[in-house]
C-alpha cells in the first residue's frame, strides 16, 4: 500500500492470520508468560487528543533483549464530533485486525489477554519501534472509520505502569459489560455477526457476547451502523426453530452462506449437537467431563492442568478452527453471566469445575443452588477427587447420575460376532471419529482391516 511507504515492512490483509513460532520471534509482548497486558480504547473530546501523537512509556522494541517476553499496554485515544463512549469497544477490537496487517507481527486475543510476537525477519528489516506500529494503526483507523478526526496511541512497556493501567482497564471493561446486560434475545429483531477473527461468523445476541468477550450486541450494532460493509453486520433472526437450544432460521442461513455450506445449523445455547463455532480468540472453553456428566470451564490464563489432566491449549484446540465438536464450546466470560448460558444443557446446574480466578470474577452470577458446590483446582486435581467433592457437596449433577440407566451394569450387553470372510472388502472412510475416555481421535483417510467384527447393542448417550 502506498500509504505505508515509510514502514520498513509490508502492510496488507495478506498477512492476516500469520503465525510466528517462538524460535522465530524477536520479542514477545503479553501472552501466557506475562500476567499483566491489555489494550484499551477511549473516546475523548477533541481538545484532549493530539492528532498523530505516538508515545512509548518504557523500553522500545529495539531496547528489548531478543527472545524475551515483556508486558504491554496499548492505549488508543480517539476524538470526533460523531464519536461516543459506546463506540469504544468497536474501536478497541480493530486493534487486533490492524496489527495483523503488518508483515511479521502476530496479534492474538483481546482486552486483558493480548499476545503479540514480532518476527526476527521483520525486526531485521528495520521494524524496531512501536512508532511504526502506531503509524500503521493510526492510518488504518482514519481510513476505515471516517468519524475518527483525531487519534493518539500510547504503548506502555514499563512493568509498574502496565500494572497500574491494567487495574484501571479491568474496571472499564466491567463497566462496559454491565451496561449491555438486561436486554433479551427475544426482544430484538436482529442479531449481529462478526467475522473479525475468521471463525466463519461469530453470532452476537443481547444475551450471548462475542466469543472473544469484547463485543456486545450494542457494540456490534454501532459498528454495523458506522461501517455497513465492515466486519460486523446485521443478521435477520428469522423464525425461532428451538427456543431452548437457541436455533434461528436466519442464523442458520447466514452460517451456511459464510461457511460455504460446511455448516448449515447452529445452536446458540448448547455445547452439543450443532454448537457455535470458534476461531481461537475465545476467552474460555466449556468442556464436557463424561465421568461426572458435567462441564468444566477453563480460561486462557489458567496455567495448570484442568481436572481431566489437559492444559488449556489442548482443550482449546478441540473447538478452535471453526469446528463443531460435541462437548467443547468456546465462549466469553460475560456469556457465563447470561441466563442463556448453556441453557439447553442444564446451565449452571451442569457446571462442576473451574479455576478460582474465574470463580472470583463471576461469583455474583452463580445461582444460589450451586454456590459452594462447584469445584476448583484447590479442591479437585483429578476426576476421582471431583466425584467425591460433588457427592460431598450434593451438587445438582449428582441427581443426574441416579437417573442414568443401570441395566448395562447388571448384565453384559448382547454381542454378535460377524465373521469376516477372506477377500472381503476393506472399509475405507474419509473421516472416522473414535472416542476414548475424554479424548476424541479422528482418523482421516483411514483403511480398516478386520479378522472379525463384534456388534454390541448400546444405550443411546444421555446428554
Amino acid at each position: 500500500m502506498s500509504m505505508f511507504q515509510d514502514i520498513p515492512v509490508d502492510v496488507g490483509v495478506v498477512y492476516e492470520g500469520e503465525r510466528i513460532r517462538f524460535k522465530d520471534t524477536q520479542v514477545e509482548l503479553g501472552g501466557e508468560r506475562i500476567d499483566t497486558k491489555f489494550e484499551l480504547a477511549r473516546v475523548k473530546s477533541l481538545d484532549q487528543v493530539e492528532d498523530g501523537k505516538i508515545n512509548v512509556i518504557g523500553p522500545d522494541i529495539k531496547d528489548m533483549a531478543g527472545g524475551g517476553s515483556y508486558p504491554l499496554g496499548i492505549l488508543v485515544e480517539v476524538a470526533g464530533k460523531e464519536l461516543e463512549e459506546g463506540l469504544e469497544g468497536v474501536v478497541e477490537r480493530r486493534i487486533h485486525a490492524y496489527c495483523n496487517y503488518i508483515e511479521g507481527l502476530m496479534h492474538l486475543n483481546q482486552r486483558y489477554d493480548i499476545w503479540l510476537r514480532l518476527s526476527k525477519k521483520s525486526f531485521a528489516k528495520g521494524f524496531n519501534s512501536f512508532a511504526y506500529m502506531g503509524k500503521v494503526m493510526e492510518r488504518l483507523f482514519k481510513s476505515e472509520l471516517s468519524i475518527i478526526e483525531k487519534i493518539q496511541i500510547t504503548f506502555i512497556t514499563d512493568p509498574a505502569k502496565v500494572r497500574d493501567m491494567y487495574s484501571e482497564a479491568l474496571k472499564i471493561y466491567d463497566a462496559r459489560d454491565s451496561k449491555a446486560r438486561g436486554l433479551k434475545d427475544e426482544e430484538v429483531d436482529y442479531f449481529y455477526g462478526c467475522s473479525l477473527c475468521q471463525s466463519f461468523v461469530c453470532v452476537i445476541t443481547p444475551q450471548r457476547y462475542s466469543n472473544c468477550g469484547s463485543i456486545s450486541w450494542f457494540d456490534a450494532r454501532a459498528s454495523a451502523r458506522i461501517d455497513p460493509k465492515g466486519m460486523q453486520y446485521a443478521i435477520d433472526k428469522g423464525q425461532l426453530v428451538d427456543p431452548v437450544k437457541g436455533e434461528y432460521s436466519g442464523v442458520n442461513e447466514l452460517v451456511k452462506k459464510k461457511s460455504l455450506g460446511e455448516f448449515s445449523r447452529v445452536w446458540l445455547y448448547t455445547a452439543f449437537g450443532y454448537p457455535h463455532t470458534s476461531c481461537g480468540c475465545f476467552e474460555a472453553v466449556a468442556f464436557y467431563i463424561p465421568e461426572v456428566d458435567g462441564f468444566g470451564i477453563v480460561h486462557r490464563g489458567f496455567k495448570e492442568l484442568t481436572v481431566n489432566g489437559l492444559p488449556f491449549s489442548t482443550v482449546a484446540d478441540s473447538t478452535a478452527g471453526g469446528r463443531q465438536i460435541d462437548g467443547f464450546h468456546g465462549l466469553s466470560i460475560e456469556y457465563m453471566r447470561s441466563p442463556k448460558f448453556l441453557q439447553a444443557d442444564g446451565g449452571w446446574n451442569r457446571v462442576v469445575w473451574m479455576p478460582t480466578s474465574i470463580m472470583e470474577r463471576i461469583k455474583d452470577f452463580i445461582p444460589q443452588e450451586v454456590k459452594g458446590k462447584i469445584a476448583t483446582e484447590m479442591e479437585s486435581k483429578n476426576v476421582d477427587e471431583l466425584k467425591k467433592f460433588l457427592e460431598g457437596q450434593a451438587h445438582p449433577v449428582v441427581e443426574r447420575w441416579k437417573a442414568l440407566p443401570t441395566e448395562a451394569a447388571e448384565a453384559p450387553a448382547e454381542e454378535k460376532e460377524v465373521p469376516v470372510t477372506e477377500g472381503a472388502p476393506v472399509i475405507e472412510l474419509p473421516t472416522l471419529p473414535i472416542t476414548a475416555g475424554t479424548f476424541k481421535i479422528i482418523l482421516k483417510d483411514a483403511k480398516i482391516h478386520a479378522k472379525k467384527v463384534i456388534i454390541r447393542a448400546e444405550k443411546a448417550e444421555k446428554r
